[in-house]
């Protein structure tokens, strides 16, 4: 006999379905298809989100800059001295941490690649082991590895999780409460069609994204005009199951 808390807990078809459902109304909602962002090649990219970690993005973003302004090519930061990349980024949180790694990681590429520091082969490769590679690199984790191919040139279909997106969808029930960012990641994907591309997996990432941070606030969300709200335990456990409209 499976316990109460078992029992409580959607099976995966239902999370799947609720996913999906989850998904076209908040695509609705938030205007889907999303435009891409960013245009980076996959190593630049790579770059961008390490240098994105715990920092607000107008900081990140000019740390990038100020990088790109200083070193022209990837294979001059890994070659500089790293007082001198410390400086180039020196308006992200921990520059004087992240400046080695992003060189020990430009290292670690270039000596597996055997040449320049680049990642275009990696748009050969299926999307599971482009992200495994990605992230056997010391201090690439699945966020970074997932906005690596999905977000650069390569447009693989490697979702990100974010913290907004995590939140949404574990006030959804998608994922349990104590799941963290890191292993959402494959519990998340493996709830989206097989078949999905690139366009499709970047629409469900930003639209919970957007929603997270347009209505399901991580303090006082907004739950009385949640779009999904009939979907939601935890917005029926603040407000009460929605009314249905009289016919």
């Amino acid at each position: 006999m499976p316990t109460p808390a078992a029992a409580a807990q959607p099976d995966f078809a239902s999370c799947q379905t609720k996913a999906l459902l989850v998904h076209e109304r908040l695509c609705q909602a938030y205007g889907a298809p999303f435009r891409f962002f960013s245009d980076k090649d996959a190593l630049s990219e790579l770059i961008s989100a390490l240098l994105s970690h715990r920092t607000k993005n107008a900081d990140s973003h000019r740390a990038y800059q100020q990088l790109r302004a200083r070193f022209p090519t990837w294979d001059e930061v890994r070659d500089a001295p790293t007082a001198a990349v410390e400086a180039a980024i020196s308006t992200c949180t921990w520059p004087e941490q992240k400046a080695p790694r992003l060189q020990a990681v430009l290292r670690e590429i270039g000596t597996r690649c055997g040449g320049p520091c680049n990642l275009d082969f990696l748009a050969d490769q299926p999307v599971a082991e482009a992200r495994a590679w990605l992230e056997s690199i010391s201090g690439v984790g699945p966020k970074t590895s997932a906005a690596t191919l999905l977000f650069s040139t390569l447009r693989i279909p490697a979702m990100p999780v974010d913290s907004h997106h995590h939140r949404v969808a574990q006030r959804l029930g998608l994922i349990g409460p104590k799941v963290g960012e890191g292993p959402a990641h494959r519990l998340l994907e493996a709830l989206l069609p097989p078949g999905w591309d690139a366009q499709q997996v970047y629409d469900h990432h930003e639209a919970f994204m957007f929603h997270g941070q347009k209505c399901c606030y991580f303090h006082s969300p907004a739950c009385a005009r949640c779009v999904v709200l009939d979907q939601c335990p935890f917005g029926q456990a603040r407000l009460g199951p929605p009314v249905a409209a009289a016919s």
